[in-house]
């Protein structure tokens, strides 16, 4: 339910001691007990067991003269389900009982919420009977949705069995037919690709198909956060990973050790990539499908969340011929969608750009992409010593992991190559101790590597927003840590504001800003949509040289980057928090802050 009013709990507190549910004087002392530990009296009630969560509720929606119905025992019919879909009901813990006079009835925990059942009943297209359910009841309805596909996997087994059965007795061409039409058309073939659909239409990075010990647990990776979408029988683990293998060109007798694979899906008429990991754990074989559309990513610098300075700095570097431009952040942190943005950004007909790259996640055209290729012996190192055989004028190396590769690489460059690469380091400043500890002179990364950039990524606020002033720790950290980049008068304001990349940034040291958060909704989960980047770039001057030849650590680096003007991640961050593009609590969340 929503808030109540203080009037409407105490007419419920009522109300429960009429119905002689609870006596007085124990409310009393709970009163003074939820006073004394500021909890809610309701919750209380609930969890010191004095009344069920189902007779609160029925209670308040008595109060409330909102319908009430008890789903503890219902089974809802699977066609009155698809009245509803899965993932709206999720979010709006409403879930569909029947028809009723045109109108879809529904069963809410926040039934007496009228914003959210207009909500609701616009989302869906259809007027509303809406009815008050105890949020146990609404769960246990919701487990009716998985259960219907859970079970419609279930049954391949069967379906299994009895394929096998049919292509034993009849003809080898025959059985071939037999068993290709039921892979095709199987229930787990139909449940995988409900899964893939799923993912793809709710802008999942990454599927996580987890075995327990009497269930598998199926995650999807959305805007950077794992969500539980379904859980599935045991019985259902066993096919569903072997089809899996089947289409990766996998083993699918191989349980003993960790294979990956690939195969392409067409999902609302455009191509999608998958990445297929499979490992072997305590209770079967984890899969980890990463999912890869071109479609819904832009490789333009701008859309992806470059501004200002940083923005300056990458132009500037790729207007030279030669020397490296190097990116640096944890896995999934969109450093491969940087380098192919660069790779756009100066892509044409007069050069010749090669990339090596484990693996090629998105296809370019005019741009010569090598997948490496581990077991006949196409490394990183063995493919980047042919690329330079190519006579390149741009090379690209998906990451660079060993001293070997290292060493091609800034051979490369000190050879008249624009070289782009990656490496797994917690900020741009890392990236070039990391090389000092491969082994790599410090005389030859400082007179090769030009530009070094840091990122993470951060969600978005959906397209519906709201703006609100920020609290006093709110406004303390905003003035901490961009305090100094904030201008100090309105005469200042527009030159410093485009300097760093924005239309405009509010003055400095205020005791409240205007923040701003997503509404949220089924296209936005907790009011965020898609994802952007924070970064931080820095060029190699004269300075940072010698730093390097000193051996610095990556905190002296970082200050002198600083000192020339570098803008960190949570800077960058909190700059894109005032412009509304995402909200505080997201970027202290990925950028920690001693990177500040």
């Amino acid at each position: 339910m929503s808030v109540l009013s203080a009037d409407t709990q105490k007419q419920v507190e009522q109300q429960l001691v009429k119905n002689k549910l609870i006596a007085q004087d124990m409310l009393d002392q709970l009163h003074k007990k939820a006073e004394k530990e500021h909890t809610p009296i309701f919750g209380l009630l609930v969890s010191e067991g004095h009344i069920s969560n189902e007779q609160l509720t029925k209670t308040i929606a008595h109060v409330t003269n909102v319908p009430y119905v008890n789903l503890s025992n219902a089974r809802i019919d699977p066609d009155v389900l698809a009245l509803l879909p899965q993932d709206i009901a999720e979010r709006y813990m409403a879930v569909p009982l029947g028809e009723m006079q045109h109108r879809l009835v529904v069963a809410m925990i926040d039934a007496d919420n009228v914003q959210a059942v207009d909500f609701l009943s616009n989302k869906i297209g259809r007027p509303l009977k809406v009815y008050a359910a105890s949020e146990e009841g609404i769960r246990r309805v919701l487990k009716q949705y998985k259960a219907k596909l859970g079970k419609e996997m279930a049954d391949v087994i069967e379906q299994q069995e009895a394929a096998e059965a049919s292509a034993e007795t009849a003809s080898d061409k025959a059985a071939d037919k037999n068993i290709t039409e039921f892979v095709q058309d199987s229930p787990i073939s139909k449940a995988l690709s409900a899964i893939l659909e799923y993912a793809a239409n709710n802008r999942a990075s990454d599927i996580h198909i987890e075995p327990l010990e009497n269930e598998i647990k199926i995650r999807a990776r959305i805007d950077g956060v794992l969500r539980e979408i379904m859980r599935l029988p045991k019985s259902t683990e066993a096919p569903l990973v072997s089809r899996i293998k089947i289409l990766s060109n996998l083993k699918i007798d191989e349980h003993r050790i960790p294979q990956d694979g690939q195969f392409t899906v067409k999902i609302a008429g455009h191509d999608i990539d998958l990445r297929i990991a499979i490992s072997p754990v305590v209770w079967g074989e984890q899969v980890v499908i990463r999912l890869l559309d071109k479609s819904g990513t832009s490789l333009k610098l701008e859309e992806m969340g470059y501004r200002g300075r940083s923005l300056q700095r990458i132009r500037a570097a790729l207007k030279h011929s030669n020397g490296m431009v190097l990116t640096s952040g944890p896995t999934g942190s969109g450093k491969s969608t940087s380098m192919y943005a660069l790779i756009q950004e100066i892509k044409n007909d007069e050069i010749n750009i090669v990339t090596l790259e484990d693996p090629v996640e998105y296809k370019i055209q005019g741009v010569n992409q090598i997948q490496v290729n581990n077991g006949v012996g196409l490394t990183f190192a063995s493919g980047l010593r042919s690329i330079l055989r190519q006579d390149p004028d741009v090379v690209m190396v998906g990451e660079i992991r060993d001293k070997e590769t290292a060493t091609l690489a800034v051979q490369a460059a000190l050879t008249g190559h624009l070289v782009f690469s990656t490496l797994h380091t917690n900020s741009a400043a890392g990236i070039l101790p990391r090389l000092l500890d491969m082994g790599i002179e410090p005389f030859l990364i400082a007179s090769t590597v030009r530009t070094v950039i840091g990122q993470r990524l951060v969600r978005r606020i959906g397209d519906e927003r709201e703006s609100y002033e920020s609290d006093k720790t709110e406004t303390e950290a905003i003035n901490t840590t961009i305090g100094s980049l904030l201008p100090e008068t309105e005469a200042s304001s527009k030159k410093q504001s485009e300097e760093l990349g924005y239309k405009t940034l509010p003055l400095r040291g205020q005791t409240a800003y205007t923040l701003y958060k997503g509404k949220d909704s089924p296209d936005a989960p907790g009011g965020y949509k898609g994802r952007m980047g924070l970064y931080e770039v820095f060029d190699v001057t004269s300075e940072i040289q010698e730093l390097i030849l000193k051996r610095s650590t990556s905190s002296e680096i970082q200050k002198v980057a600083r000192e020339q003007g570098m803008i960190t991640m949570r800077e960058d961050g909190y700059l894109k928090a005032l412009a509304g593009d995402t909200t505080l609590a997201e970027v202290n969340r990925v950028a920690a802050a001693d990177s500040a």
